[in-house]
């Protein structure tokens, strides 16, 4: 039985500084957008009908979608979590309800650093692909039976990429992630502290990723089993 920790990440806004579908939404699309956002955030439609209505109304080349890619920020401290996870063996995976178009321009860019670390970091998310100035959307990673209609059914995934049940870490942020993080052995996150304690889970807050390796690394150095770990023992 495999007793390495896995590590999931999210993407946009964890990753990312910022959301990049909203950032193509705000560049590229009919503003009524915002209307179908203000729907998913009151809870009246999964991600999934969500993204599927605001990208049908983007109008944009490829070439001026990737310009705009080209210019979003990565959290500088990635790369070094990252690293922590490759000295440790801990596999790792980005799961998110974001664009696999997006997230391979956006790490392939050789300013970044993160060559090295590609090859071990599988993307699992939403397909974009170009289609003139549209775009067309598939959800390959969704449950029909997900309740919550997810674009990526998050704690599915993880399930399947996890079949002997090896500790799990989850590093995300906001309003998605919520089903990833009661998924998780350990969250480290932002803007998801006060769900995490109304459901028990083990939670790190954190504003930047560079706050987090000095933590994993001890963490994953002291050989505490991540399913028992609470919040208290974690510095």
């Amino acid at each position: 039985m495999n007793t390495r920790p896995i590590a999931f990440f999210d993407f946009d806004g964890t990753v990312t500084r910022t959301d990049v579908v909203d950032s193509i939404l705000q560049a590229h699309a009919d503003p009524a957008w915002s209307l179908i956002e203000e729907e998913w955030k009151a809870g009246r439609i999964g991600s999934r009908e969500c993204l599927r209505s605001q990208m049908n109304l983007v109008r944009a080349r490829p070439e001026e979608l990737d310009a705009l890619l080209d210019g979003i920020e990565v959290d500088e401290g990635f790369a070094t979590v990252l690293d922590i996870c490759a000295r440790h063996h801990v596999a790792t995976y980005i799961i998110s309800d974001g664009f696999d178009y997006c997230i391979e321009r956006v790490l392939g860019r050789p300013a970044l650093g993160l060559k090295i670390y590609l090859p071990r970091l599988q993307v699992f998310a939403s397909h974009l692909e170009p289609d003139g100035q549209t775009w067309h959307v598939e959800f390959p990673y969704f449950r029909r039976l997900c309740t919550h209609g997810c674009a990526t059914c998050k704690p599915a995934v993880m399930d399947w990429l996890n079949p002997d049940g090896a500790p799990t870490i989850f590093v995300g942020d906001g309003l998605s992630d919520r089903y990833a993080a009661t998924n998780a052995d350990l969250v480290f996150g932002k803007n998801l502290g006060s769900y995490c304690r109304e459901q028990g889970i083990t939670y790190v807050g954190y504003a930047d990723l560079g706050e987090i390796p000095p933590q994993l690394d001890q963490l994953l150095r002291s050989g505490l089993d991540l399913k028992s770990v609470r919040s208290s023992d974690i510095a």
